[in-house]
């Protein structure tokens, strides 16, 4: 049987959960038709080992910023050094950024400077934001809204989980939601339907792994591999056959990521 070609379009294949298997893991992605991801550099000072993975595995595709839950304990990070990391070419998003006030409200203002910094990196180079929102939802929808309104940039909210209302601030303003395993959970009606309501062409799936695993392996440790069971239940959620909901998250994500879409058509 032929699988659909799938992206796990967030993923931490650096983190020490993977330390010595990024071979193994990168082939039982394939196993699962998972044929690229994108790993997620959270601490700009370790986007060397980032971009190394990178490098030496053709699916993994890269991203760097600083972790809102970072911004206060890491150096800020600036524009420069993002756009010139940027230059690589498997270098494909900016962040992941954003508000996290759920464990660390009290360095909202930190967290509001660097994700300036972030959108405005990606504003300079057209590669995608990579939002992270946990328990900020107003200030996320206003600064997005704002900045968008002075110069348009395009952003995914990545593992989306917050609610309807920056939901919809940010479908208007034609971002994408990433479906994590999350979707999957059987409590996880509200945020089933906040999906549901949603284009399907601005939907992404990804694994945020080594967290979230979805069902049959919640609890234990996630990888882009199990994005195949959050994908199989997108196409419930959207009410179609797992075939053609992967089809529309590869051609939204070729559309979003274009530089790894680009990169593997020249590969």
């Amino acid at each position: 049987m032929t699988l659909p070609l799938l992206t796990d379009s967030h993923c931490h294949i650096d983190f020490p959960d993977f330390d010595g298997e990024h071979a193994a893991l990168v082939a039982r992605a394939a196993d699962a038709g998972v044929h690229r991801m994108v790993t997620i550099c959270t601490k700009l000072r370790l986007e060397p080992q980032v971009r190394a993975l990178a490098e030496a595995h053709g699916p993994v595709f890269y991203a760097a910023g600083t972790h809102p839950m970072s911004a206060a304990s890491e150096p800020m990070a600036t524009v420069d050094q993002m756009i010139a990391l940027a230059r690589h070419p498997k270098m494909v998003g900016i962040g992941e950024t954003g508000l996290d006030y759920h464990y660390t409200a009290d360095s909202a203002e930190v967290q509001k400077e660097s994700l300036h910094l972030h959108i405005t990196a990606a504003q300079e180079t057209g590669l995608p934001l990579i939002i992270h929102a946990r328990d900020a939802d107003d200030d996320m929808a206003a600064i997005l809204t704002q900045r968008f309104r002075e110069r348009a940039y395009a952003c995914v909210m990545h593992c989306f989980s917050s609610g309807a209302e920056l939901a919809r601030a940010a479908l208007d303003l034609d971002f994408y939601l990433s479906m994590s395993g999350i979707a999957a959970f059987p409590k996880s009606q509200a945020l089933r339907d906040i999906f549901a309501a949603a284009p399907l062409d601005r939907i992404l799936v990804e694994t945020d792994s080594p967290y979230l695993a979805p069902p049959p392996y919640r609890g234990k440790r996630n990888e882009p591999a199990y994005v195949a069971h959050t994908a199989a239940k997108g196409a419930e959620i959207f009410d179609m056959s797992l075939e053609d909901f992967a089809a529309a998250t590869e051609a939204n994500f070729d559309r979003l990521f274009s530089k790894a879409a680009d990169w593997a058509q020249a590969a």
